[in-house]
């Protein structure tokens, strides 16, 4: 079980820390290396925190552009990891919220004209949720917002248990017991799922 790597958030030797020490005296290249490295596990944290796919691409530009605008003001550039995974966190929580808003005002109107769309828009539905891996980031999507963060930093993100429990502010333990327990739910809906 790989409990640390290397590179532990905010450590001095982060092959990170200059581009974002760079980043900081608005070096737009920079700015251009960390997102080409950090891209993915940064969609992965929208991704854990909204379980919206279609939503991670436009929250994820808005996590850079604010990363651009503020990088000025983070005080230890040692835990820019820290900073940039909580800008994403809260930038995706933001955007649920606005998606669930919208979707209850949707309900709303539809409920008005007898709701009709909804039921129409099923087959659709049935038919996306056929492929595997949108069945699988689904699944993934609809775990509790406590199992689908870990899960997402360390399987797409490839986080370290410690850098997990550094950034959520856990226990390594804690981390270690929200893992197996998003695996089995996730084995238990995926199960599920095959059987329909």
């Amino acid at each position: 079980m790989d409990m640390e790597t290397p590179m532990r958030l905010g450590n001095e030797h982060d092959p990170d820390r200059m581009l974002v020490e760079a980043v900081a005296r608005g070096e737009s290249d920079a700015l251009v290396e960390l997102m080409r490295r950090n891209g993915p596990w940064v969609r992965g944290v929208i991704f854990a925190a909204c379980g919206d796919v279609d939503a991670a691409d436009d929250v994820q530009q808005q996590v850079w552009l604010r990363a651009w605008r503020r990088a000025g003001t983070l005080s230890d550039p040692a835990k820019w990891r820290s900073w940039l995974y909580a800008l994403a966190y809260h930038a995706a929580i933001d955007a649920g919220r606005r998606r669930r808003r919208r979707e209850r005002l949707l309900g709303r109107l539809l409920a008005g004209r007898g709701g009709r769309a909804g039921a129409e828009a099923a087959p659709d539905r049935r038919a996306v949720l056929a492929d595997d891996h949108r069945r699988a980031l689904t699944a993934v999507g609809e775990l509790p917002e406590h199992y689908r963060v870990p899960f997402v930093l360390r399987h797409l993100g490839d986080w370290s248990y410690r850098q997990i429990a550094d950034a959520m502010d856990l226990p390594v333990a804690t981390v270690e017991t929200r893992l197996v327990r998003a695996r089995r739910l996730l084995r238990a809906k995926l199960t599920a799922g095959a059987d329909e």
